[in-house]
């Protein structure tokens, strides 16, 4: 039996799910309803009542569209569609209603509140309001919450949507939030008055409809329609999020997020969503030499002709690190090796195996995590690694998915089976009889913590083979922004690490701030911030981050998506590209590129997948040979989530939540 139904809305029939509701049809109609309550993200709470229809035939009073579904609409005296009205004079006079209750209580303080000129309060009021008030009386204030350096609080503006109560329980997986008391009493509060124990909680900035909640960080610093806005992708962690960064001038003002559904959906990870102020600090803006132990400012011919100086005849190795776009690894891979050297992107020893996507990319889509009903996360925890895909996990796991993890427990937000945390466990897996699990949809996530021992390969093996068990899919989670790509064009070396640096003479750091370099090489540091690699480096070159280039990143999942720059990089920075074509003229040996359009050619015609942007290739499956792993426990790859690269590293908002994780963890709980 089908579940299609006929609805006549504002004269327009359509034929939709039964199970939608009004404001869903009129959306597919092309039809816009006022809300404040309803998200197509989070369930439905019906309490804001703007979005009020007229249901001829149904009761003679105004309909919440948001709750009420078409297959409950009574069809006409002779079967036809139910017609719905949303400009009748009805609707009219009950959202005008709606409004004036809406704003008895608001200070209408729109010149000093960030959220004006993008307020849905504003452009609803303007839209269906009056222009004027009956209301005399005092109004009611509210006292404002301290939920953190993160999200600022202005309750008295609160329309007590719940978006934000919804958001953090159903979406984040915290219990922090939530509306005490009746009548105009309520109001919406953390309990106990903690502070949002989340790497999620600044969506709820975008999420509330009206200036109760806005951006502490950014309070105060600009206007929305001062802000030049460039679409981007995220590299704070491999999900390859999609992000707006929206500057001033040449300063990153704040980064919000962008929806697409195989990604990330709506939401940014608080890392994400913060990090800019850390573009502006600890910024390498010219160039430097070493003379006599100590580093000293110099031109960038007298820094060219020394790194070129430095690498002439030499064992050259070259390292990408975590936030290098695939341009910058392709062109110091080509550089590199025309001088016989290797590169090498493992910079944090994972056991990936060149050349086989299958095993450092996986089979699965971020999407398939929506549809899987088992999930075996090995060696991960997704909440530090990648937190907006756990939140997708968590949203399978409310939807009746049966998840288990191999590895370090923690809280994930969902309840999981605890398998184990060594190797054993792993290796025991083979011996269950996953084969009448097969036809479920599963997929098995893999972990860099998993990978990054001697023994990775093995685990990764083994990981493999139960996916062709128990007929899942896989998906390696990576950490690193830059991997996926660095693995697809080649800059790995046979032995990873150690063997692509053993014996060299000179090591090009293309910002690898998570490796310790040894004694001796001569150091050449190519990348944007004064962090450990800059320290070590004797020759800097300063580069631009990932908001001042144009640039292709490859994600977790094997999406290719293009950043675009938003802004300039400071003082004499260059792009990362450019500096590598002018260091190989410098060394005599030119790349053949002159543009940034001529080396995507280039790389494009010896990798064909990357010029299908946004799109997931097919990877031929090629499991690994099983050989048994190691006895050790697995241990996770990240420890801090807020300082895990040079630019959250500079960052006073990053440094400030840190230290707040640490003292929440060691803080002991009450036993009562």
């Amino acid at each position: 039996m089908s579940n299609l139904k006929k609805i006549n809305i504002d004269g327009i029939e359509i034929e939709v799910d039964g199970a939608m509701t009004i404001i869903q049809a009129a959306e597919v109609a092309g039809i816009e309803i006022p809300r404040f309550c309803y998200h197509e993200r989070l369930t439905i709470a019906g309490n804001c009542r703007m979005c009020l229809v007229e249901v001829v035939g149904g009761p003679p009073k105004p309909a919440a569209s948001c709750a009420m579904q078409v297959r409950d609409l009574r069809p006409g005296p002779n079967g036809e569609a139910p017609v719905v009205k949303t400009k009748s004079p009805m609707v009219k006079k009950a959202r005008e209603g709606v409004m004036e209750f809406l704003l008895i209580n608001h200070p209408l303080d729109c010149p000093i509140c960030d959220q004006g000129g993008e307020c849905d309060l504003q452009d609803q009021a303007m839209a269906y309001g009056v222009d004027f008030s009956r209301y005399r009386e005092p109004k009611r204030a509210s006292e404002n919450l301290n939920l953190g350096p993160l999200v600022k609080t202005e309750m008295t503006r609160c329309i007590s949507c719940t978006r934000c109560v919804r958001f953090t329980t159903e979406v984040a997986g915290i219990t922090q939030m939530g509306q005490t008391g009746r009548g105009e009493d309520s109001e919406i509060t953390s309990y106990l008055n903690v502070t949002l124990d989340s790497n999620l909680q600044g969506n709820i900035i975008d999420l509330c409809p009206v200036g109760a909640l806005t951006s502490k960080p950014y309070a105060f610093t600009a206007r929305p329609w001062e802000l030049t806005k460039t679409e981007s992708i995220d590299v704070m962690d491999a999900l390859g999020s999609n992000i707006r960064v929206d500057t001033k001038g040449r300063e990153v003002m704040r980064i919000l997020p962008r929806n697409h559904d195989g990604v990330n959906e709506e939401w940014i990870s608080d890392k994400t969503r913060f990090i800019w102020d850390g573009l502006r600090r600890q910024r390498l803006d010219v160039p430097y030499v070493r003379d006599n132990g100590r580093l000293r400012k110099a031109s960038w011919a007298e820094a060219l002709e020394r790194a070129a100086k430095a690498m002439k005849g030499k064992r050259v190795a070259g390292l990408v690190g975590d936030l290098a776009p695939v341009e910058a690894a392709f062109s110091l891979k080509a550089l590199v090796e025309g001088l016989g050297g290797h590169v090498e992107c493992r910079t944090d020893g994972a056991r990936l195996p060149a050349g086989n996507r299958s095993a450092y990319v996986g089979t699965a889509k971020i999407e398939d995590i929506d549809s899987a009903r088992r999930i075996l996360i090995i060696g991960s925890n997704p909440r530090i690694e990648a937190p907006v895909l756990n939140a997708r996990i968590r949203k399978a796991w409310t939807n009746g998915a049966d998840v288990a993890l191999i590895g370090e427990a923690a809280d994930l937000t969902y309840d999981y089976a605890h398998l184990g945390n060594d190797r054993a466990t792993l290796a025991g897996m083979l011996t269950q009889d996953l084969a009448n699990k097969a036809g479920t949809p599963g997929i098995v996530i893999v972990g860099q913590g998993a990978l990054n021992e001697a023994d990775g390969e093995a685990v990764l093996a083994h990981a493999m083979r139960i996916c062709e068990l128990g007929d899942c899919k896989l998906l390696v989670l990576h950490t690193a922004a830059s991997r996926v790509g660095a693995m697809d064009v080649g800059a790995v070396t046979e032995g990873g690490l150690t063997a692509a640096t053993d014996h060299a003479e000179v090591i090009f750091n293309l910002g690898a701030d998570e490796v310790e370099i040894a004694a001796g090489p001569f150091v050449i540091y190519q990348g944007s911030h004064g962090d450990r690699g800059a320290a070590r480096a004797d020759v800097i070159l300063p580069a631009a981050a990932y908001t001042e280039e144009n640039g292709l990143f490859v994600n977790t999942e094997g999406r290719p998506q293009l950043a675009f720059r938003a802004g300039f990089a400071p003082g004499e920075a260059k792009e990362n590209w450019a500096i590598l074509r002018a260091l190989s003229a410098e060394l005599g040996a030119a790349l053949p590129w002159d543009s940034l359009a001529q080396l995507r050619g280039a790389l494009v015609k010896a990798h064909p997948h990357l010029a299908e942007i946004d799109e997931v290739a097919e990877n031929a499956w090629q499991p690994l040979e099983l050989r048994a792993p190691g006895k050790a426990t697995f241990r996770n790859a990240i420890r801090d989530f807020y300082l895990t690269n040079p630019i959250a590293r500079a960052s006073a908002v990053m440094a400030e939540l840190s230290a707040m994780a640490k003292a929440r963890a060691a803080t002991p709980m009450a036993a009562e």
